[in-house]
């Protein structure tokens, strides 16, 4: 789950830039984590903990205010509501990468990404988006080739993973939905060399960054095995002590990923 924070806290500073370059510095000053960490965590206690996730995500956001909730999100959380609200954002898949770290059959994982989601993302677009990432992350763990990954998500999800980032990239611009959003950030990590040539992929489609590159930034670390120690160091360092020790607790649970 780290590789997704990591995607999230480089990100954050290419948010609304439309950023179409790979080249650029991996962190500054500026460099932070988002709602979709403070929304992965959630998950990772949720995993962990047992508890009531929709009493984890309320509470949780309330903690870190001011992290770039999406709109029918914070007033979900404002209000106190319970019940999810047929959302098919992407942040059903921002969060989802502890859930396929955790689990040891394809079922599992599908099954709490379907629950993960339906919380608040209980739309079919946005189970899909969960799902198609968690199983990605599920794959990559069991050794799968990227051919295979690509086949894999292809037949169960129906995505379209057969376009260039090259032909993406000029036109693609921000887009907050699952099905504008998981597309492009599996390609990203498909056509990637190693986990930050996936983050870089990502970012430089011009999109939602932080959310992209979280996403890819989750099946990157199952693929390639880590985050290297130059950006997991740093991203761990912009955490607080609380956030920190959930990343902790899971990667001691569920291994060094």
């Amino acid at each position: 789950m780290l590789g997704a924070i990591a995607g999230d806290v480089i990100g954050s500073v290419h948010e609304g830039l439309a950023t179409k370059t790979k080249d650029f510095p991996l962190f500054i000053e500026a460099s932070t984590f988002t709602d979709d960490t403070v929304h992965t965590v959630a998950v990772a206690d949720w995993i962990l903990s047992g508890q009531n996730l929709v009493d984890l995500l309320h509470g949780y956001t309330r903690a870190y205010p001011g992290r770039g909730y999406g709109g029918m999100f914070y007033h979900w959380v404002r209000r106190g509501q319970r019940e999810p609200y047929n959302s098919f954002g992407n942040g059903s898949a921002m969060r989802v990468s502890p859930v396929g770290f955790a689990f040891e059959t394809l079922e599992d994982v599908l099954a709490w990404a379907e629950r993960s989601a339906a919380v608040t993302h209980n739309h079919p677009e946005g189970i899909r988006g969960a799902q198609a990432t968690a199983a990605a992350i599920f794959f990559a763990r069991q050794g799968q080739t990227k051919d295979q990954i690509r086949q894999s998500i292809e037949s169960r999800f129906g995505y379209n993973l057969r376009a260039r980032l090259e032909e993406i990239r000029p036109t693609y611009g921000f887009d907050e939905t699952c099905q504008g959003t998981v597309p492009q950030a599996l390609i990203a990590f498909l056509e990637s060399t190693s986990y930050e040539d996936a983050i870089r992929n990502a970012i430089s489609l011009g999109g939602d960054a932080d959310t992209l590159a979280c996403i890819t930034g989750g099946i990157a670390e199952a693929f390639y095995g880590t985050v290297p120690a130059d950006l997991a160091t740093p991203v761990m360092a912009r955490l607080d002590k609380r956030l920190a020790a959930v990343v902790e607790q899971f990667r001691e649970r569920f291994g060094h990923r």
